[in-house]
């Protein structure tokens, strides 16, 4: 029979795991607690920073229907729970791994899909979302101004042409 305490921890990280846009897991082995205080104070508005038990984690990752975490539940385990943009969250994790060697990213999971550690560095540098969707605009942009250039040269052609025949029917008169 499951003890209650663990029963509501396996509860709580199955809810932890519905909830958020992302989890990226890492090994936080040699982390001092201040470290890992800055880590949390790092990830604060993207995400939450949770040291867990693995076991505990494998359940609810597979009540949360996330089968392919086992392999990453290895090791003193702490995952980045992420609740706001998991670009902006990789790379404040990107960064403090940089800052602090001993913090390992070992993967995560991006919308119920398991992500490697290189899938979670190549999606720190991505630029963030306003960015993309800045840039997806001007391009839009862009194209819309070209269309409308390319309907309204005809017309302005044959108002030039017209222009330039009554110049002509002037000067020889």
């Amino acid at each position: 029979m499951a003890r209650p305490d663990k029963a509501a921890a396996v509860a709580e990280l199955t809810d932890r795991f519905n909830s958020a846009n992302a989890a990226v897991l890492t090994e936080y082995r040699g982390l001092t607690v201040a470290q890992l205080k800055t880590l949390r104070t790092t990830l604060r508005g993207t995400a939450t920073y949770a040291v867990v038990k693995n076991t505990l984690t494998a359940i609810a990752a597979k009540q949360a229907g996330l089968e392919n975490l086992e392999g990453s539940l290895k090791g003193p385990t702490g995952i980045a729970f992420v609740t706001g943009d998991p670009v902006e969250a990789a790379k404040e994790l990107r960064a403090f791994a940089k800052a602090n060697p001993t913090l390992v990213i070992k993967g995560g999971v991006l919308e119920g899909r398991p992500l490697s550690a290189a899938e979670v560095s190549r999606l720190a540098e991505l630029e963030p979302r306003e960015v993309l969707l800045a840039k997806a605009a001007g391009a839009l942009k862009a194209k819309l101004h070209q269309a409308a250039y390319v309907f309204n040269a005809p017309a302005a052609q044959a108002v030039r042409t017209i222009e330039a025949l009554r110049e002509k029917q002037a000067a020889e008169a």
